[in-house]
């Protein structure tokens, strides 16, 4: 054994403590007493309008077709005028928070909803930013929130995998946005396009091609035995051992995937309150119709279906690219919300009455926000379009521990900055490990001569916001 190895086998915490990968995936302790057990992320891809949704500025009404006052060198780079926004605000709740009309649904819970309306990152474009909010940096190569979450405390489900990431389609950046990076490759996203309407194009090749279950099981100890003799003989090897665990899971899954993803299984006025359109002959296995209409909201239900599973991580992507990305004309949000909203406050509302709300932390944002001002430069046909905006922006969090009907932080008057509690992705990232039971200063792997973790060498806990 090399001197390298023996101090990753002695300083790699959660990872190499427990041995080969045969037991990767079972359940941790955490460094504290959690809040949440499981993560919900719905992703926005393309960047949401938080002036148009979350975060009401009179200041935009006011000064509406004018360029923005004092002193903002992109604004006026930008050449771009104030525009208010085109859907109308209320109160919610107790709390009196108040919300667009293109989230009246999901708004109907808001005294459940902590809104974050400080959020910031580091540039304003798409591959990086929606990088860093799934693995903490702008640069590829690093592991995804999801693939820490599962390193750190494990799964309660062996029969499933412990980070799912569903998509109609591929998010903007694709597969990096779920990888494993340089952790142990069984803490790897495993991607399942909700866009099929059977568990059998959801998870392909899930049903094996002849044979009985038991040689089945054959198979599996004899490939085993052959990958473990293999590292007896040449040594720690952690995509090997990642192999031998993926083939366990696969093969236990069998038993439990092609339930967890029938959304058929729930009762037709389930389905409907999601908002799922089509219905599906399961005596002759042929659509009869579907619309995309309802993919997200298929995401959402899975979604709750693998964590009352167990499934520690779910991350549910919009769509396909960045179907937020209202450059053109922001009345397209009106479209996409509708979408959104009715499937959201559906899995809200499942997760509060039974109770699983209070362990499980729902995160809903995207990668970054929109200008106040419209978008002007260089664009085919913008009617009432918004660029991207880095520099202020909302994200929702939900149940899991945190203090619901709160708003934290704040954006200027018109905003577009964060100048308020300051919440950077990195602290967003170390609040979600908080709640989840983990020090993110602690959550650490050993590569290439460092020791890493999701929050690089920053993150701040937003301790207001949790309950």
């Amino acid at each position: 054994m090399t001197r390298r190895e023996l101090l990753q086998t002695t300083t790699a915490g959660f990872g190499t403590a427990i041995g080969l990968a045969a037991s990767a995936m079972d359940p941790k302790t955490p460094h504290h007493t959690p809040k949440a057990k499981h993560v919900i992320f719905l992703f926005m891809n393309g960047g949401p309008s938080q002036v148009d949704t979350f975060d009401p500025k009179p200041a935009l009404d006011k000064y509406h077709g004018q360029p923005i006052p004092g002193d903002y060198p992109k604004a006026k780079q930008e050449k771009g005028t104030l525009m208010r926004s085109p859907f109308a605000f209320k109160q919610y709740g107790q709390s009196g928070l108040p919300a667009s009309e293109l989230f009246a649904k999901t708004a109907q819970h808001m005294d459940d909803i902590c809104v974050i309306r400080s959020m910031h990152c580091d540039l304003p474009a798409h591959p990086q930013a929606i990088l860093q909010m799934n693995s903490g940096r702008i640069i590829p190569g690093f592991p995804s929130w999801g693939s820490w979450l599962t390193y750190g405390l494990g799964t309660e489900n062996q029969n499933l995998p412990g980070f799912i990431a569903l998509c109609a389609g591929v998010p903007d950046v694709g597969p990096q946005l779920w990888s494993s990076a340089f952790l142990p490759s069984v803490h790897q996203g495993t991607y399942v396009p909700c866009d099929e309407l059977t568990p059998e194009k959801m998870i392909q090749h899930i049903r094996p091609r002849g044979g009985t279950i038991a040689e089945q099981r054959r198979k599996v100890e004899l490939w085993k035995s052959l990958n473990e003799l293999q590292l007896r003989e040449a040594g720690k090897d952690a995509l090997l051992e990642g192999r031998i665990q993926s083939m366990e899971v696969a093969y236990r899954m069998q038993s439990e995937a092609l339930d967890a993803f029938d959304v058929d299984k729930e009762p037709l006025a389930i389905r409907e309150r999601y908002g799922i359109v089509g219905q599906r002959d399961t005596s002759e296995m042929k659509i009869k119709s579907a619309t995309r209409d309802g993919d997200f909201a298929r995401g959402c239900l899975v979604a709750r279906r693998l964590v009352e599973r167990g499934v520690r991580a779910v991350q549910v992507y919009f769509g396909n690219d960045k179907p937020w990305d209202s450059h053109h004309d922001i009345l397209v949000h009106r479209r996409l919300a509708a979408q959104a909203d009715q499937p959201i406050a559906a899995l809200i509302a499942d997760l509060k009455s039974s109770g699983l709300l209070k362990e499980t932390l729902i995160v809903i944002g995207g990668e970054f926000g929109r200008r106040p001002w419209t978008e002007v430069a260089g664009r085919i046909n913008v009617q009432n379009g918004r660029n991207h905006n880095n520099e202020g922006f909302t994200t929702l969090l939900i149940g899991g521990g945190v203090k619901g009907g709160t708003a934290y932080g704040a954006t200027d008057e018109f905003g577009y900055q964060s100048v308020e509690k300051k919440v950077h992705v990195n602290d967003l990232h170390a609040t979600i490990l908080h709640l989840m039971g983990l020090d993110h200063l602690r959550l650490t792997y050993p590569y290439s001569g460092r020791q890493f973790r999701l929050t690089d060498v920053a993150g701040n806990v937003a301790k207001e916001i949790i309950a």
